[in-house]
């Protein structure tokens, strides 16, 4: 039996900010952006070529509060280019840090979840 991680929450306090920083800054598809009813609001995010999407909105249940997620990883061909391509529509990124078991770079939402983009050596 396969076990497919398709969709991870991350809570943010604004739904429409998030949106646009992940969409126009970081490069993810926006898949679906659903009001169900005037408290719930479910948007699904996915990063280009990943079988795993985020799910942001409101009312969505207890994913903890903004900001609260730490360690979200990402895996990319090329650290460096994927950098530039951040740094190049406004992200804050770290400098590229080399380890035995991969190169990284992090960035973290306006809400300041933080995220990984790591290049496997």
């Amino acid at each position: 039996m396969d076990w497919k991680l398709e969709l991870v929450q991350v809570p943010v306090s604004d739904v429409d900010r998030a949106k646009a920083f992940y969409v126009d800054q970081v490069g993810f598809k926006a898949d679906h952006d659903h009001r169900v009813d005037e408290a719930i609001r479910f948007v699904q995010l996915t990063p280009p070529g990943s079988a795993c999407s985020i799910a942001i909105g409101t009312s969505l249940g207890d994913a903890g509060a903004p900001g609260s997620v730490k360690g979200l990883q990402v895996v990319v061909a090329d650290v460096a280019a994927a950098r530039t391509e951040l740094t190049g529509r406004g992200v804050d990124v770290s400098e590229v840090e080399e380890y035995p078991w991969g190169k990284f770079v992090y960035f973290s939402d306006p809400d300041g979840n933080g995220w990984a983009l790591q290049q496997i050596v």
